[in-house]
């Protein structure tokens, strides 16, 4: 499944990028990973940190051990052999045979997560008929590009171009609130883009990030189930 629902936790923990920052990861599950919990992390696990492989395995050993609590969706960096991009340490630096092996097994990520009012996916919501086409977009297709490799811009309109530098897409207000009504949502939760506020779009959209890697401090996300939510504002963001 492309897109999976959570109906039933007490609290949610989103995790943004990690990129290779294994103790941020080691944090989080020591501090958030208890019965009544879930937590969703948001793709891009490897490269930028020097701890890639540590830290990919030591999700993946947790996913396999927990599989009703942790949920690990695909980036861009989980699409390295139909998306060229750098840094990619981690997959340049792998054998053949590593290389094909944890190809096969990140491909398989889910790529969003729908909560109650909440959306959450790794980059920008695809541009698909309903939330259940999700589950039809193939790896390399333009909504998949969209999801694991596309910008937000405060500016008004859709499809603003592709970045002149890192051949992103780039998509405006009108695109993201189109999407959200046809999705029937409140909030978007997202990471990739390390120079996006943390806020945007009449705080409707939260861009987190939980990497060393960056400048930006390590942020997580927590939304309480019980709690009614209108915008993003409304779920506790902390630094760990």
């Amino acid at each position: 499944m492309k897109l999976i629902e959570i109906k039933k936790a007490e609290k949610i923990i989103f995790v943004g990028d990690t990129h290779g920052d294994f103790e941020a990861s080691q944090k989080v599950i020591k501090d958030y990973l208890k019965p009544e919990n879930k937590i969703v992390f948001l793709g891009d696990y490897i490269d930028r940190g020097p701890f890639s492989k540590e830290n990919l395995d030591f999700l993946l050993e947790k996913k396999k051990k927990y599989p009703d609590q942790i949920y690990l969706l695909q980036g861009n960096h989980e699409g390295h052999h139909i998306l060229k991009f750098s840094p990619a340490d981690f997959w340049e630096n792998l054998s053949k045979e590593d290389y094909e092996k944890y190809c096969s097994i990140v491909e398989k990520f889910p790529l969003a997560i729908v909560i109650k009012d909440i959306i959450t996916l790794h980059g920008v919501l695809p541009d698909v008929k309903n939330l259940e086409e999700i589950n039809k977009i193939k790896m390399g297709s333009e909504e998949w590009m969209q999801i694991c490799w596309g910008d937000f811009s405060e500016e008004k309109g859709e499809y603003l171009g592709s970045d002149p530098f890192t051949g992103r897409p780039q998509f405006g207000r009108d695109y993201f609130l189109k999407l959200m009504e046809r999705f029937n949502k409140k909030v978007l939760i997202r990471s990739h883009q390390p120079d996006a506020p943390l806020f945007m779009f009449n705080n409707r959209c939260l861009t987190i990030f939980t990497s060393s890697a960056y400048t930006r401090e390590r942020i997580i996300a927590i939304f309480d189930f019980q709690r009614e939510i209108k915008t993003a504002k409304d779920l506790e963001v902390i630094k760990i």
